[in-house]
């Protein structure tokens, strides 16, 4: 329970640096929160991340929640020893966003913590809270590189 508490704040920190080369910056995801039960962001449905039919493109609903899970894990690590990586993950778009329709919210939820795989749900809902996007994704928990 103390080293959760301790990553929190550690990656707390860390995600609000301005890193301008990460996929988050370039999606504009934004963490809205961060706890050991959960993580939330937001990602503008903008020029960044629709189709060519101005509709929220499906690769950048899966990029929010594979970041998301993959940010969350490493609440759950010892992340002196350990990183974390995508293992799996599997959306169902459920219903379309277009351009200019403000952001998408998401939010991951473990389904299973374990000390070498990690399994979350991630809901990912328009601005009226209506379901657009439900995604699993399994992590896989490996020891740092020496």
């Amino acid at each position: 329970m103390k080293h959760q508490v301790e990553n929190i704040a550690k990656l707390w920190e860390k995600i609000r640096e301005p890193a301008p080369a990460t996929l988050m910056d370039a999606l504009g995801i934004e963490v809205t929160y961060l706890g050991a039960d959960a993580m939330r962001a937001t990602m503008p449905v903008d020029q960044r991340t629709v189709q060519y039919y101005n509709m929220l493109h499906g690769g950048a609903s899966v990029a929010l929640a594979e970041t998301l899970a993959s940010c969350a894990s490493c609440v759950h690590i010892d992340m002196e020893k350990q990183i974390v990586m995508g293992l799996e993950i599997n959306a169902n778009h459920i219903r379309g966003v277009p351009l200019g329709e403000g952001k998408v919210h998401g939010e991951a939820k473990p389904l299973h913590i374990g000390r070498r795989t990690q399994v979350w749900n991630i809901e990912i809902k328009n601005e009226e809270g209506k379901l657009v996007c439900v995604s699993r994704c399994t992590i896989a928990v490996v020891d740092k590189p020496r």
